[in-house]
Order: C-alpha cells, then sequence, then structure tokens
C-alpha cells in the first residue's frame, strides 16, 4: 500500500484544500453581505416605524385627541 490517503495524490489533496477554502470564503462572504443588508433593513424599518409614530402623533394633535386617552381606550380594549 502507498501512504497516500484514499488513493488522492498528494497534489490533488492539496488543491481541493484550496478549493474547499475558496469556497468557504465565498459563502462567509455572502452570509456577510446578507446579513449587512438584513441590518440595514431592519434600520430602515425602524426609521419608517418612528416617522409613522410621529406622523400620527401630529394627527392625534390636529383631531385635538389626547395621546393618554387613546392609549386609555386601548388598554381598556385589550381586557376585554
Amino acid at each position: 500500500m502507498s501512504d497516500n490517503q484514499g488513493g488522492v495524490p498528494p497534489q490533488g489533496t492539496q488543491e481541493l484544500t484550496v478549493f474547499v477554502q475558496n469556497l468557504l470564503h465565498q459563502m462567509q462572504k455572502r452570509f456577510q453581505d446578507m446579513s449587512d443588508t438584513i441590518i440595514k433593513r431592519i434600520d430602515e424599518m425602524g426609521t419608517r416605524i418612528d416617522d409613522l409614530e410621529k406622523s400620527i402623533g401630529e394627527l392625534m394633535q390636529q383631531a385635538g385627541i389626547p395621546e393618554e386617552q387613546l392609549k386609555d381606550d386601548s388598554n381598556n380594549n385589550e381586557n376585554k
């Protein structure tokens, strides 16, 4: 029997190792890019929610509805 593992020549093993390492680096980059995109979208959504809350507050002021009244009404509806 030879010293080669599984009949694969050392050069083939080395090439496979390099291939797998490159593949793992590519996957890591893709996952990092996806993670960055998701975080960016979550941040954008948070900003949009903040803007929406501000707009609702302004509409409530224009309508003359105190914010506390809506919170009380909301709590009463949840308890029913």
